[in-house]
Parts: C-alpha cells; sequence; structure tokens
C-alpha cells in the first residue's frame, strides 16, 4: 500500500482524467481512468443515482461518480450555507443551491484542479452569483470554522486517507446545531490485502473504505451526536473486475467470505 501523499497523487491523476470526459465516458471507462481504476465505479448501475427527477439538476455537472443522493433528506433549508466535499464537475451543488435560494450559500471544495476548472465553467454558464468552488485538501479544509449549516458529500471521504482528520475539519467548519449528510462506500470486514495493496482501486471508490463499525465509530469520536445511517444499498463488484486482480481461487474466496461491500448515506449532528 503506498502512503497517504502517494495515495493523493493517485487519487489526483485520476480524477483530473476523469474530468476531461462525459458521464458516458466515465461509465464504460471504469471511472474514466481506463483499465485498472477501480472495482466500485466500474458498473455505473451499482453505484451511481439518478438526479434526473432533482430540480437544479445539471447534467453537464454529472459525471456519474457518486453512490448516493446526500441532498436526499439532509434536511437543507432556504438561506442556509451548504459545503460539498469532493464537489467534482458541481452535480451536488448545484442541486444544493436549488434548495438554499438566491439566499443561501454553497461552497464546493475538490483537490483537483481539473474538476474546479469544469465546475467553474459550468457555474459561468449557469450565471450563479451564491456558489463558491475551492480548491483543497479535505483534511486541512479551506472553510472558516463554524461557518456552515449543512456538509454533504457523494463518495470522497472513502478517498481520504486519514478519515479521522476529515470528519474533525468536519466539525470545525460546522455551526453549532449543524449537521452532515454523507453517501460513501464502507465494507463489512476488512478487504482483502491483494485488493488494498493496488492503488488505482483506491481511486476507484472500494480500497480505501473503512469497516462500517470502525466508519461510525470514528464519526462518533469526534463528538458528533445523533449518527445514523439513513440510507444502505449493497455494492457488488463484476466478476470481470475481481479477475483482473484475483486468481480464480482468491476470487472464490473472496465471494465465499464475510466481506460485503455497502454504498450507505449516514447522517450526523454537531452538538
Amino acid at each position: 500500500m503506498k502512503n497517504p501523499e502517494e495515495l493523493k497523487i493517485v487519487v489526483k491523476e485520476t480524477y483530473g482524467k476523469i474530468a476531461s470526459q462525459s458521464r458516458t465516458q466515465n461509465a464504460s471507462s471504469c471511472c474514466g481512468s481506463g483499465s485498472g481504476c477501480g472495482c466500485g465505479c466500474s458498473d455505473e448501475a451499482v453505484m451511481a443515482e439518478e438526479y434526473g427527477h432533482l430540480e437544479g439538476y445539471v447534467p453537464e455537472a454529472d459525471l456519474g461518480l457518486g453512490c448516493g443522493i446526500p441532498t436526499d433528506g439532509a434536511g437543507i433549508k432556504s438561506g442556509d450555507t451548504v459545503l460539498d466535499l469532493g464537489s467534482g464537475a458541481g452535480n451536488d451543488v448545484f442541486v444544493a443551491r436549488r434548495i438554499v435560494g438566491e439566499h443561501g450559500t454553497v461552497i464546493g471544495v475538490d483537490f483537483t484542479e481539473a474538476m474546479i476548472a469544469k465546475a467553474n465553467a459550468n457555474k459561468q454558464k449557469l450565471g450563479y452569483t451564491n456558489v463558491d468552488f475551492r480548491h483543497g485538501d479535505i483534511e486541512q479544509l479551506p472553510v472558516n470554522s463554524s461557518t456552515v449549516d449543512v456538509v454533504i458529500s457523494n463518495c470522497v471521504l472513502n478517498l481520504v486517507p486519514d478519515k479521522t482528520k476529515a470528519f474533525g475539519e468536519i466539525s470545525r467548519v460546522l455551526k453549532p446545531g449543524g449537521h452532515f449528510s454523507i453517501s460513501d462506500i464502507v465494507v463489512t470486514a476488512p478487504l482483502p490485502e491483494k485488493l488494498k495493496s493496488v492503488a488505482e482501486l483506491y481511486a476507484g471508490c472500494v480500497s480505501g473504505a473503512l469497516v462500517r463499525d470502525e466508519y461510525l465509530h470514528i464519526i462518533e469520536s469526534i463528538g458528533l451526536h445523533n449518527v445514523r445511517v439513513v440510507k444502505e444499498k449493497p455494492v457488488q463488484i463484476p466478476e470481470e473486475i475481481l479477475a483482473e486482480y484475483l486468481t480464480d481461487v482468491e476470487c472464490a474466496t473472496y465471494r465465499n467470505s464475510n466481506v460485503r461491500i455497502q454504498s450507505i448515506t449516514v447522517t450526523a449532528e454537531k452538538p
């Protein structure tokens, strides 16, 4: 397994390539990076949710990279300040903007410069003035403390090496009484080491995933309250993708193990 800084480079390079492609291209090329991007995002029907019915949806901003719809049930209100972590081309930002209205603000933070450029191009076309895209690291957010009402994120925190730092930053920027709604990937038990050791899988949403109980414990350990999993669904790794990384025997062992990959949407509140 690569160290955290090397993993961040893999993520940045992978999603830099994705930024130049359409949703259709990303779906057909395993997250847009060609072979080896990762199991979890290789089958769009397994991971990505359909956004077309949502008000504020901007097709050009939807790269098909999510694993949920974090704005659903997020309790966003008119006039709120919302922060989207790993905002990509702006998909969830623009949906959230429709909810907060003209008097609210939505901030999108992304680690990849190419994604910020694509999001800003979408913003310029739409003429929005209450949307702000910022380049930054989720472990060190470029956002002032206690200024955000709601934090959202869609299949991104699994890519962050230090989840404790990430959730600590979420707590820091939330106002007292603020809350988050985050869609993410977790596992029911540790992944086989051979899968975890493939750095490209890390950018494919699977090998950076924590065990579910550990993930929820981190949230509670930094003092966030009312931690709830409000939605979950299984994620299946296609056999042809498993075969790229495991032998037949290893594939069979994995399938017969108690390891399961899940997409969950979790919410919690800052006291």
